[in-house]
């Protein structure tokens, strides 16, 4: 496969060198991306950059991730209104070991094939690097000039941004430039990749690495992936749509995108997936001739959870989904483990019952209308319990005289009523 042409097709092009092409034509090329390491988890904001590392080795090329440690100390000012939080070793260190197993789903670092990807950290070639040094051998070649010219500078120093610009986040630019001097005499690294606010940084590398050795190096960028209305791809209200579970459950991530906008969906199958461009073509005309079945959305939603978590964990996201939204049964309900059963059922009133209480059993009208306000009133409840209008734990509650007791818990701990077709209630018992 063509790497440029296949990056066109799916939307991830968004600026390249000229010569770049003409590059990766000629010979198996070698390209690195930065990934900033403040966290121990990815999350969706990554994975533009990830996919093309992804297709870039599908298409015979080596991709380099570059875990920034030594840059992750400082900050870059790209598109940042303040500065980041400082970084120690034992915290990077811990985070780069947590990204790189993220990146094991998308990326072979482990075959002896001459594309194998690899995982490199700056701060092993900067930590030695004494300031002097730095100084004479790097700083002396870039102009202040050429530095202040870039967008990310201009904006911190224009007052778009209020706080101004440390030092240190100044030299930034250099500091990335110098990481692609450094793999592209060490690992023959010719181009290096980014979102295109990077441009500035990537391109300052190209320039170090002409006067440094005299070689030509290549930029590539891929577009800052935005929603159809212009908002910020990726954060919800609770925030980051992280890659690891611990921070956004399989549940959670399924539904992120689940819930994207037909517009967006069709635009992100070619970006978060690597179905073939005449399949895309595809799924994106039957979507358009049945949009109510969501057909895409459904597609994407699987591609990218099996993608990111597993084939197990996304038909356990789909279970969850059908608890709320289909005809799940009492059984599902057992499977499902408490984190999901939260994630489901996130927002919905709760309510306290004593875990003794409940081992004695409890009649369900006084379960729902006075240990629990399900119902304003006893008459109320037999009424609506009457009209087969109550289920717990997913099962019509048809007898109003059959105590509830704690073999009613899902997870040793919670009773799910639902009232009506859209109304439902944890019990959690205490």
């Amino acid at each position: 496969m063509n790497f440029i042409d296949e990056i066109k097709w799916r939307g991830m092009l968004h600026d390249m060198m000229p010569g770049t092409e003409e590059q990766l034509a000629k010979e198996l090329t070698t390209a690195y991306l930065g990934i900033d390491p403040t966290a121990d988890s990815l999350h969706i904001g990554h994975l533009c950059g990830v996919m093309m590392l992804r297709h870039f080795q599908r298409c015979g090329h080596k991709p380099i991730a570059l875990i920034g440690g030594a840059t992750g100390m400082i900050g870059d000012p790209s598109g940042k209104s303040a500065e980041r939080n400082l970084l120690d070793e034992e915290t990077l260190r811990h985070n780069q070991t947590c990204i790189q197993k993220q990146l094991e789903k998308f990326l072979d670092f482990h075959s002896d094939a001459p594309n194998a990807a690899e995982m490199v950290n700056n701060y092993d070639w900067m930590k030695d690097f004494t300031f002097l040094d730095f100084a004479r051998n790097v700083g002396k070649l870039i102009t202040v000039n050429y530095m202040m010219a870039k967008d990310s500078v201009k904006k911190r120093l224009n007052g778009e941004y209020s706080n101004g610009m440390s030092f240190t986040e100044f030299t930034y630019q250099l500091l990335q430039g110098y990481d692609f001097v450094h793999l592209y005499e060490t690992k023959n690294c010719k181009i290096q990749m980014g979102g295109s606010d990077q441009w500035g940084n990537i391109t300052t590398g190209t320039e170090l690495i002409r006067r440094m050795n005299g070689g030509e190096a290549f930029a590539l960028t891929c577009p800052l992936i935005t929603k159809s209305d212009g908002g910020k791809f990726g954060k919800t209200e609770s925030g980051n749509i992280w890659l690891d579970k611990k921070y956004t459950s399989p549940y959670k991530f399924y539904q992120f995108w689940l819930n994207v906008g037909d517009e967006d969906a069709a635009k992100y199958i070619k970006i978060f997936t690597s179905i073939e461009k005449a399949e895309c073509e595809t799924l994106i005309a039957e979507h358009a001739q049945a949009p109510h079945l969501r057909l895409l959305q459904k597609r994407l939603a699987k591609e990218v959870t099996i993608m990111v978590h597993s084939e197990a964990e996304y038909e356990a996201a789909v279970e969850a989904s059908n608890i709320l939204f289909g005809n799940a049964t009492a059984e599902t309900l057992h499977k499902i483990d408490e984190e999901t059963l939260l994630a489901v059922f996130e927002g919905v009133p709760q309510y306290e019952v004593s875990k003794n209480e409940l081992e004695a059993g409890i009649r369900p009208l006084d379960l729902l209308a006075e240990k629990t306000q399900i119902f304003p009133s006893k008459g109320e409840a037999r009424k609506t319990i009457q009209a087969g209008g109550v289920s717990v734990n997913k099962e019509k509650l048809t007898d109003i005289e059959q105590n509830i007791d704690a073999n009613a818990l899902l997870n040793d701990r919670y009773i799910l009523v639902q009232k009506g077709k859209k109304n439902y209630f944890l019990i959690v018992a205490k």
